[in-house]
């Protein structure tokens, strides 16, 4: 094995200690996250996933960029009232304004990024 050898890392996302969460802003109690390759201080693009206990709403925000996310555990209800569950993906444009609640708790992974 060479120097140049690409440098991986592994994280669980059933196991890794998430923290507090505060994408939009103020620190939510009811949701926590871990970015294992969100640049929250750079390009705000990357990797992140979300855990959102039973009753929790994300603040309305607008996004900057894309936004994709999948749905692994849970419900996730949209302003619009759609109901989404385990294996839906949804892809916001950037620009798109919008905030999402949860009846019974959720695990989400999502990934927003710049169009090339």
């Amino acid at each position: 094995m060479t120097n140049d050898t690409p440098k991986r890392e592994i994280t669980n996302i059933f196991t890794a200690a998430f923290k507090p969460y505060d994408m939009e802003g103020p620190v939510q109690e009811d949701m926590s996250y871990i970015s294992p390759t969100y640049n929250r201080h750079g390009d705000d693009q990357g990797v992140y996933v979300i855990r959102m206990q039973p009753g929790a709403a994300t603040i309305p925000h607008v996004h900057k960029t894309n936004e994709d996310y999948l749905i692994i555990e849970g419900d996730l209800i949209e302003p619009d009232g759609t109901v989404l569950g385990p294996g839906d993906f949804v892809h916001q444009d950037p620009g798109t304004r919008h905030n999402s609640r949860t009846e019974n708790g959720c695990l989400i992974i999502g990934f927003d990024w710049r169009a090339r």
